[in-house]
């Protein structure tokens, strides 16, 4: 037993919030009990400034 009085093979509850941020192409706030998880994605048209004259990307 857990002390939070979970079984050990109990998990926490879930929580997906899509679209979390206004910015980002993509965002989801995930929630374990009193653990958070911020996943965000975006995407640009070319090359990264990295590779530029690389021949690559």
């Amino acid at each position: 037993m857990r002390p939070a009085g979970r079984s050990a093979n109990q998990v926490r509850p879930v929580t997906l919030t899509r679209n979390y941020t206004k910015h980002a192409e993509g965002s989801v706030l995930v929630e374990f009990g009193d653990t958070k998880v911020l996943c965000t994605a975006s995407i640009e048209e070319g090359v990264p400034r990295f590779l530029k004259g690389q021949g690559q990307g």
